[in-house]
C-alpha cells in the first residue's frame, strides 16, 4: 500500500515580530505578525516537463541593475520585475489554478482565518554553543573535586568499550541556524490592506527573517480557488 505525499499549497512571508490581540471573549493570545507576500509566480514546474508539480514564487522588488543577467532574463518572463526572494512551492498547480506567470498571489487568496496552517523558517543561530547550553545537560558537581570543568560533559565512553565515541554523542558544536517546522498554528487574523497574517504562538526565525506560511498538512483538504467575485466580497 502506498499514500501519495500531500503537498499543501503556501506562500513567502517574513517574520515581523510578535505582538498580542484580544478575542471577543476578552482572552489574550499571543501571536506572531507575518508580513505575507504579494508574491508574484515567476516559473511553474509541471509533472510532464519537471516530474513534479510547483510553482517559483518572489517577493520584495529588486532593482534590475541589481541582477545578474541570467536572472534578469529568468525574471524577464514573468514581466514583473525582479526580486530580492525567490523560492520554490510544492503545490497542484493546476487544481489551484497558479500556473500563469505574473500571477499575484496575496494572502486572502490563500487562507482562511481560523484555519491551521505550517511555518518553516531558521531558527536563530547561536554559534558554537557547549553542552549545557545545546542540549541541557547537567555538568559536574560544584564540589568533591571538581575545578574548572562544572559544564564539561564528562565521560563519553569507556576506552576498552566501544574504544570509540558513539555516534550522536551530545557534544558542543553549531547551535541554531537549522530549518524548523512549526505545524498546526491558527490563523487568528487576516489583514489583506497590509498583507499581514496573524498566527498564534511562535514561530522560527529571527525578525526580518523569511518563512514559508502553507496550509496544515494535517487534516488537510484540497480547496477550490476563489474567484473574482468571492475576492471582492473577502
Amino acid at each position: 500500500m502506498t499514500t501519495e505525499k500531500v503537498y499543501p499549497e503556501g506562500l513567502i512571508g517574513k517574520k515581523i515580530g510578535m505582538t498580542q490581540i484580544f478575542t471577543d471573549d476578552g482572552s489574550c493570545v499571543p501571536v506572531t505578525v507575518l508580513r505575507v507576500g504579494p508574491c508574484y509566480v515567476t516559473a511553474v514546474k509541471t509533472r510532464e516537463k519537471d516530474g513534479y508539480s510547483a510553482v517559483q514564487l518572489g517577493i520584495e522588488p529588486k532593482k534590475q541593475q541589481r541582477v545578474n543577467k541570467a536572472m534578469r532574463g529568468h525574471f524577464a518572463k514573468a514581466g514583473k520585475g525582479a526580486f530580492y526572494h525567490v523560492r520554490e512551492v510544492r503545490c497542484d498547480v493546476d487544481a489551484l489554478g497558479w500556473g500563469t506567470l505574473g500571477q499575484e498571489l496575496k494572502p486572502e487568496d490563500v487562507f482562511e482565518e481560523g484555519e491551521k496552517v505550517d511555518v518553516t523558517g531558521y531558527s536563530i543561530g547561536r554559534g558554537f554553543s557547549g553542552v549545557v547550553r545545546r542540549f541541557g545537560v547537567r555538568g559536574q558537581p560544584a564540589t568533591r573535586g571538581t575545578h574548572e570543568a562544572r559544564r564539561n560533559i564528562g565521560s563519553v565512553g569507556c576506552r576498552k568499550f566501544p574504544g570509540r565515541i558513539w555516534k550522536n554523542q551530545k557534544m558542543p558544536g553549531h547551535m541554531g541556524n537549522a530549518k524548523v517546522t512549526v505545524q498546526n498554528l491558527k490563523v487568528m487574523g487576516i489583514r489583506p490592506e497590509e498583507n499581514v497574517v496573524l498566527v498564534k504562538g511562535a514561530v522560527p526565525g529571527a525578525k526580518g527573517s523569511l518563512v514559508i506560511i502553507r496550509r496544515a498538512v494535517k487534516g488537510y483538504k484540497p480547496r477550490a480557488p476563489k474567484t473574482a467575485d468571492q475576492k471582492e466580497a473577502a
